[in-house]
């Protein structure tokens, strides 16, 4: 015996929420990138705080390594944790929002599904 065919609203909203843990998945998988460059950015300066001004100190410039000071790889590592910070806090939203749509179409997919309940 065979099933009916789902209605096209029906097929429409599981094309969608399919779509959304897509979206989902995109945005955890560049929220944990975040996390893991934030940690490193924290233990970089954590680092160079324990060093004194008089140490010298590298910077990684892609296959090379530049000489620096501590003051300006503080600087500039400060700057990047800001920025990191502002872009987790964007990513933050956006997460939420999309867990947010996420519940409610498997809600409303879930109901369509099983009116009975």
């Amino acid at each position: 015996m065979s099933q009916a065919p789902l209605p096209p609203q029906l097929q429409e909203q599981l094309v969608r929420l399919q779509q959304l843990q897509q979206t989902y998945q995109v945005v955890m998988s560049q929220r944990q990138q975040l996390d893991r460059e934030q940690l490193e950015v924290n233990r970089a300066l954590g680092e160079l705080e324990k060093m004194s001004d008089k140490d010298i100190v590298y910077k990684s410039l892609g296959a090379i390594l530049a000489k620096s000071t501590r003051k300006k790889l503080i600087e500039e590592l400060t700057e990047r944790k800001e920025l990191l910070d502002m872009r987790i806090k964007v990513i933050t939203k956006q997460q939420s929002r999309t867990e947010e749509q996420l519940k409610e179409l498997q809600q409303r997919v879930q109901q369509r599904l099983n009116p009975s309940s």
